[in-house]
């Protein structure tokens, strides 16, 4: 980080202001793909800014700017100050009362092999190899593979000499096969766009970038031919590509303090989750143990401190189904007198933080895959998430995917395609029967999960080894 900068970051803080912080933010974006062996053309961004806030009085103010000249960045201090007087004894919290986080510290997340140590020339043929091997049969109809890398660098300094300086590298890979015969169309990917993590090139082989496109392809052909998923009450064993999606939506945003405070409403819904719950909510059954858990670096939600500043540290959750906190940061912990995490962010130099979750995991248990499907008398395997549907409350919920075996007898039978199921998240989670062990664990999460007004796409991340369920209402699509 250039002196010169973080020199003028401070030198904008504006007189009069009980408090202030500047977070400056440079991100650069790099997409490379190639679909139906064609590449496409390679695009690059780069965005830099920095967002001031203030504290004056009871008020708090903001503002934005991409100009980071010293004369830029003093008038948008001078905006923020000007808005924190207008909105004192305006807000729903005296924000003269929050004691801010003192970080003092850096963050640099893991990178093995750097993106820019791969020339972009051999990033095409890499693709190229893929797409070659994702053609396999006639039936397919479309194929494509991407790499999505990200580069973000932060700077937070605030007015009583605090500092966290944090890099960090995302890749996000892509793998999709489309096959058709006659009206009957299928999809299936490499985990979705699930696969993401923080690092460089090495995360293309813990995902099995480099072996698994014959396996996509054949799968999606193989779904041409089978039969619709069976509709009943049943046993549901779900993949960790799927569960990614059950814990971000049903745990993960009904738990965003902010929300069960009513301030996504108008917006991204509420929460069925209460603030006389924590502490005693019997969340789901014994097995269930979530945690807020920013120490793994691989994946996409670990730094060391928040956009406010606070220090991270894991944190359970959900212990033995019992839900003990919510994802709360500063503010929301202060405004509802309550416990939280670190996990007040932005997703970018002009979005103030809010609460969202993070590296949100479900824990391991002590069953392999094989006695999870071994102790199903009927019910189905499910995979990849492929559509999702859930109520303003985060409560009703049903979610599709795009592969699917039956199980019968405790043994994995048919394929099946179009599978979905539903439940009520309590009831749900209060079924869990089966955690698989830590072997089986996969680091995944998603790059855009949308939330706030104007709309923020924050990288989150979920870990979580596949799971049995019990008592689920299962049913084919069309």
């Amino acid at each position: 980080m250039p002196e010169t900068l973080e020199q003028r970051l401070r030198d904008a803080m504006p007189a009069g202001a009980d408090y202030c912080s500047v977070r400056y933010v440079c991100e650069v974006d790099e997409v490379v793909a190639v679909r139906q062996d064609v590449p496409q053309p390679a695009g690059r961004s780069r965005d830099e800014g920095a967002m001031v806030t203030v504290v004056a009085g009871a008020g708090l103010g903001y503002c934005a700017t991409s100009d980071l000249t010293v004369a830029g960045l003093k008038r948008a201090a001078r905006r923020a100050l000007d808005w924190a007087k207008r909105t004192a004894g305006r807000g729903v919290i005296d924000f003269s009362k929050i004691a801010w986080p003192r970080p003092d510290g850096q963050y640099a997340g893991p990178e093995e092999v750097p993106w820019d140590s791969v020339p972009l020339g051999d990033k095409f043929d890499l693709l190229m190899a893929r797409s070659r091997e994702l053609k396999r049969h006639d039936r397919i109809v479309d194929w494509s593979v991407s790499l999505w890398h990200t580069a973000v660098e932060t700077l937070l300094v605030t007015s009583d000499s605090a500092r966290a300086h944090q890099r960090f590298r995302f890749l996000v890979p892509g793998m999709n096969v489309t096959a058709n015969d006659g009206a009957m169309t299928q999809t299936r990917s490499l985990g979705g766009h699930a696969m993401c993590q923080q690092g460089g090139m090495e995360i293309l082989d813990r995902i099995g970038f480099h072996t698994e496109a014959a396996r996509v392809a054949d799968q999606a052909v193989q779904l041409l031919e089978a039969d619709n998923c069976p509709t009943g009450t049943m046993d549901l064993v779900l993949a960790p590509d799927q569960m990614v999606l059950q814990i971000h939506e049903s745990i993960g945003h009904p738990l965003e303090l902010d929300r069960i405070l009513g301030d996504e409403r108008n917006y991204a819904g509420t929460s069925f989750v209460t603030p006389e719950m924590l502490g005693s909510y019997r969340y789901g059954s014994d097995l269930l143990n979530v945690t807020y858990d920013p120490s793994r670096p691989e994946q996409m939600a670990s730094f060391a401190y928040d956009d406010e500043g606070l220090a991270a540290e894991r944190t359970f959750i959900i212990r033995n189904g019992i839900l003990e906190r919510a994802l709360g940061g500063t503010v929301s912990q202060q405004r509802a007198g309550l416990g939280g995490v670190a996990n007040a962010r932005a997703s970018s130099w002009n979005r103030p933080p809010v609460d969202r979750m993070a590296n949100l995991n479900l824990e391991p248990g002590d069953s392999s895959l094989e006695e999870m499907i071994a102790a199903v008398e009927r019910g189905v395997y499910m995979e990849t998430n492929c559509s999702w549907s859930i109520d303003d409350s985060r409560n009703k919920f049903q979610f599709g995917c795009e592969f699917g075996r039956l199980i019968e007898d405790g043994t994995l039978t048919d394929i099946v395609r179009n599978g979905n199921y539903r439940g009520i998240s309590a009831t749900f989670w209060r079924n869990l029967k089966m955690a698989g062990r830590p072997d089986d664990v996969v680091v995944m999460g998603t790059p855009n999960c949308g939330k706030a007004e104007p709309n923020q796409g924050m990288r989150v991340a979920h870990a979580s080894p596949p799971c049995l369920f019990a008592d689920v209402d299962v049913f084919g699509g069309v």
